[in-house]
């Protein structure tokens, strides 16, 4: 990925902002995943009125699907001072969002140095939305699970030699890393056949599908609209929001501060964003605002031929 010409961040302010610290990624990390129990704990609560028992299930929900930031940070290997740490923190997020981590760091990794690009970015083989339907799907998270399904699939069984962003070396790091997390799914589902609680789909497959289509609300204005270049300011979109969507997200609505310096760990952001904003091109107020502007104009969106 392409940088502007003039750094938008002094030597020394660079610097100070790349410390790592395990504490705020350990106190995010702690209060995410309390936030989910509380949820899945009010959804269990069989006495409790209906509509608090939906919030619960909703709150749960929202709670497993961001754990896909924890994963993306963590990924990052910025989040804590270790690496074990941090490869530790990205498997478990990734196993309760339904993300592996062992693939999205490779994956995840060609994205950024290729950010936006057709033919190139990885991210942009998935569907693009471009008219009314095409947006339902992709909010929905249906474009989400079939992909997986059909991913998953192919990590398990399939040839993944024609994936540039996994080496040969990688490839069967990949494997054992899905087929874990696979054993743990079987593992639990048996718990589940065996207890008679449905323990899996109640606690896990449900909550994690009614809340996946507010991660990919998230997820869809962080490049869509933006500019094809591989210019760091222009391809990708930051998006001022409420602190709680900060706090669940870890801070990746400052997305074009990510992108431009990825070293920084994501208690930097806010910092760095100060100095960064004036010199980017998207940087929208509120993800309605944001989809309001897509839908407006959803053609736009495809890639370029």
């Amino acid at each position: 990925m392409a940088h502007p010409t003039t750094p938008l961040l002094e030597r020394e302010a660079l610097a100070s902002l790349n410390q790592l610290r395990n504490g705020p990624a350990a106190v995010r990390l702690a209060s995410h995943l309390l936030f989910t129990l509380a949820g899945g704990l009010a959804w269990a609560q069989q006495p409790w009125p209906l509509a608090l028992r939906l919030v619960g299930l909703l709150v749960c929900g929202i709670g497993l699907a961001t754990c896909f930031a924890p994963l993306h940070e963590c990924c990052h290997r910025t989040a804590f001072r270790s690496r074990r740490s941090n490869d530790t923190v990205a498997w478990i997020a990734g196993l309760l969002s339904f993300y592996n981590a062992t693939y999205y760091r490779r994956y995840h990794q060609w994205h950024h140095r290729y950010t936006h690009q057709p033919g190139l970015d990885p991210e942009l083989d998935d569907p693009v939305p471009t008219d009314a339907w095409g947006y339902l799907r992709e909010v929905s998270g249906w474009n989400w699970w079939s992909g997986k399904w059909g991913g998953y699939a192919r990590l398990l069984w399939g040839n993944l030699n024609d994936l540039s962003y996994l080496s040969p070396e990688a490839i069967p790091q990949v494997r054992r890393s899905v087929r874990l997390q696979f054993a743990v799914y079987a593992a639990l589902a048996l718990a589940s056949l065996v207890s008679g609680t449905g323990f899996l789909f109640w606690f896990w497959l449900l909550p994690l599908a009614v809340g996946q289509p507010v991660l990919r609300v998230l997820l869809l204005a962080e490049h869509s609209g933006c500019s094809f270049s591989s210019d760091g300011t222009e391809n990708t979109r930051t998006t001022l929001t409420h602190p709680a969507v900060r706090w669940l997200m870890w801070n990746m609505p400052f997305h074009a501060e990510h992108h431009l310096y990825p070293s920084l760990p994501f208690h930097a952001l806010p910092v760095a964003h100060a100095a960064i904003a004036p010199h980017l091109r998207h940087c929208d107020r509120g993800y309605l605002a944001v989809h309001r502007r897509l839908l407006r104009n959803l053609p736009a969106l495809a890639l370029p031929a």
